[in-house]
C-alpha cells in the first residue's frame, strides 16, 4: 500500500514520510491549530524552521484548508505525505504532550477549588459536584492518560495516613509514579466512582465497575475494583487497550519446534487442550492466538467468558454473568446444543465445568480452557482434584501448556553484563552451561530506567502420551509425570527461559524470577 502512496506523492510532488519519528512542540504557533482541525483534515505539525510550519498530512489535496491555515497563522506551510494511520498516531502522541503531568497539575489546584468531605455521612450531592469539578476531571484524566502512555496494565491508587499513592504495573511489575496530598483522596475516588457507575455514597462495601474512554482514536476499557481499607478506599483500574489487535501465535514466544507443534495440536478434530499458569501470565492472550489462527468460516466457534477481553470476527462469545445463573457450567450445557466444532471456556474453576467440558471433548468437539496451576504436569493432579474421574482425564486430553512471562531487555540500552554469583551457581548445580557474553538493558527514557521493555512468553508443553495416559489412570504422581515428560523430549519452563536468556532476549534474573518454583 506504501507503493502507491509514493507514488501519489510523486505525482502530487509532495515528499513522502512513511514514519513520523518525533513531534515537536518548540514554537507557540502549534498551540494556535485547533485539535478538531487537525484531527478533520489528518494533519499533524511536526517543525517550525525560518518561518515555515512543516506539516505531515494524509490529505495533501486539501490544498484550500492548507492556505487558510496559512493566511491565518500569517507563516509559510510545507506539506510532506504519510499514511493516515501514522498521522492517527502522531495526533495522539501530540495530544498527549499538549497535557501536564499530574504532579504539575496537582500543585497548580487550589484548595477553593477542592470541597474536601471526610467523614462517614457525606451526602451524595455534595460528591457528586465535588466528583464533576473540571481541575479534578482533568487530574483523573491525566492519571489515566500518563498511564496508557507508559504502557501500563493497571492503576492502583493507594490511601496511606498522610497521602495518596499512584501506582502502575508495567510489563508486570509494580512501579510508584507519584505521591498525591491526602487531601485531594475523596475527590479523586469519588471522580472515579463517577466514571464506573458505581454507588459514590458506599464506604464500607467493595464494588465492581467499569467503564470505557477514548483516547486519540483509541478505545480503552477499564475495570474498576474498588475496596475499604483503614485510610480510604482503594481503587485499582485494570486497563485494556480495545483498539489494539490480539497476537499472533507466531508473536507469543514459542520456539520454532513448539510453534509447529502447536500447530498441530490446535487442529485437532476433537480432544481437550489446557494453558496453565498464575494470574497474568497471558493465559487468555494464548487462547485468542490460538482461535484466531483456526477461525475460519467452516467452523463454529463459540467461547464462555468472564470478562470478554477481544472481540474476535466470526467467533460467538459469551459473557459469564452469575446474577442470572449464566455460569461457565450452564454456558457450557447450552453451548453443547448449538452444533459446535470449537469451544473455549475461559477458565475451568469446578468439578461440573470440568466434566461437562471433557464430556464434549469426548464427543468430537475441540474444547480449550485454562487451569491455575504451576507447571503443566500439575493440570492433571488438579482436575483429580476437582472430583474429575482418572478415565475421562486420560481420554480426553490431550496436551496441557504452562506459561508465563518475562520481561524483554531493552534492546536501546543493551550491553554485555555478568549474572549475578547466585545465579550461576545455580545454573551449574542443574548442569547449564551459558554463552561467554550475556546482554541485558541498563536503563534509558524509552524502558522508563528499568533496562526492560514489553514481555514474551516462555512456556512447557506437556503432550498426553500413550504412557502418560497409563501414569493418569492409575493416580501417578505430578513429579514422575513431569520426569516421564521431560524423558519423552519436554522443555521445562526454566530451560525455554533459558534459551531465550542465551539468545540475549531476556536476562538471567527474571527467568529465574517467574519460574522461582523450579528451580529453588
Amino acid at each position: 500500500m506504501n507503493t502507491d502512496l509514493k507514488s501519489l506523492s510523486n505525482e502530487l510532488n509532495i515528499p513522502f514520510r512513511d514514519k513520523i519519528k518525533e513531534v515537536k512542540r518548540d514554537s507557540e504557533i502549534f498551540l494556535k491549530i485547533p485539535l478538531p482541525f487537525m484531527k478533520r483534515y489528518k494533519f499533524v505539525p511536526i517543525e517550525m524552521k525560518d518561518n515555515t510550519l512543516t506539516l505531515a498530512t494524509a490529505f495533501p489535496w486539501e490544498v484550500n484548508v492548507f492556505d487558510e491555515l496559512s493566511q491565518t497563522l500569517g507563516i509559510k506551510i510545507k506539506l510532506v505525505f504519510s499514511p493516515v494511520e501514522e498521522i492517527n498516531r502522531a495526533i495522539e502522541e501530540y495530544l498527549s504532550t499538549q497535557h501536564s503531568t499530574p504532579k504539575e497539575m496537582v500543585e497548580e489546584l487550589k484548595e477553593s477549588e477542592l470541597e474536601i468531605v471526610s467523614s462517614e455521612e457525606e451526602k451524595t450531592d455534595d460528591l457528586l459536584d465535588l466528583a464533576n469539578k473540571p481541575p479534578i476531571i482533568k487530574l483523573v484524566n491525566m492519571i489515566i492518560v500518563e498511564a496508557i502512555k507508559k504502557r501500563a496494565t493497571d492503576i492502583h491508587i493507594q490511601p496511606f495516613e498522610n497521602s495518596l499513592k499512584i501506582r502502575y504495573r508495567v510489563d508486570g511489575i509494580l512501579y510508584e509514579f507519584f505521591t498525591l496530598p491526602q487531601q485531594h483522596q475523596s475527590a479523586i475516588i469519588s471522580r472515579l466512582k463517577v466514571m464506573s457507575k458505581l454507588d459514590v455514597a458506599e464506604h464500607r462495601l467493595p464494588q465492581d465497575g467499569r467503564t470505557t474512554i477514548k483516547i486519540g482514536n483509541r478505545l480503552v476499557d477499564i475495570r474498576v475494583s474498588c475496596i475499604p481499607t483503614q485510610w480510604g478506599e482503594r481503587i485499582v483500574l485494570r486497563l485494556l487497550d480495545k483498539s489494539s489487535s490480539f497476537l499472533n501465535l507466531s508473536e507469543l514466544g514459542l520456539s520454532p519446534s513448539l510453534l509447529a507443534r502447536t500447530k498441530r495440536l490446535i487442529n485437532l478434530p476433537n480432544g481437550m487442550l489446557l494453558v496453565t499458569g498464575p494470574t497474568g501470565s497471558g493465559k487468555t492472550t494464548t487462547l485468542y492466538a490460538i482461535l484466531n489462527e483456526i477461525n475460519t468460516p467452516q467452523k463454529n466457534i463459540i467461547t464462555i467468558e468472564d470478562p470478554i477481553e477481544y472481540s474476535v470476527p466470526g467467533v460467538s462469545q459469551i459473557q459469564v454473568k452469575p446474577k442470572i445463573n449464566l455460569t461457565f457450567a450452564s454456558g457450557l450445557r447450552s453451548v453443547l446444543r448449538q452444533d459446535p466444532d470449537i469451544i473455549m471456556v475461559g477458565e475451568i474453576r469446578d468439578k461440573e465445568t470440568a466434566t461437562i467440558a471433557i464430556q464434549a471433548a469426548l464427543t468430537g468437539h475441540l474444547v480449550f480452557s485454562t487451569l491455575h496451576t504451576n507447571d503443566s504436569p500439575g493440570a492433571v493432579t488438579r482436575l483429580l482434584d476437582l472430583g474429575v474421574e482418572p478415565y475421562l482425564i486420560s481420554s480426553s486430553l490431550m496436551a496441557v501448556f504452562a506459561q508465563r512471562l518475562v520481561r524483554l531487555s531493552c534492546r536501546h540500552c543493551l550491553k554485555p553484563y555478568t549474572p549475578q554469583e547466585e545465579f550461576l551457581t545455580l545454573l551449574k548445580e542443574k548442569g547449564n552451561k551459558l554463552p561467554p557474553t550475556l546482554y541485558k538493558g541498563y536503563g534509558c527514557k524509552l524502558c522508563l530506567n528499568t533496562g526492560y521493555r514489553g514481555r514474551t512468553g516462555i512456556f512447557e508443553l506437556l503432550i498426553i502420551s500413550e504412557e502418560i495416559r497409563e501414569m493418569v489412570l492409575t493416580r501417578r504422581r505430578k513429579g514422575e509425570i513431569a520426569q516421564k515428560a521431560q524423558e519423552e523430549g519436554m522443555v521445562s519452563l526454566f530451560q525455554d527461559g533459558l534459551n531465550k536468556v542465551k539468545q540475549g532476549i531476556t536476562t538471567l534474573e527474571e527467568v529465574v524470577r517467574v519460574t522461582y518454583y523450579e528451580v529453588s
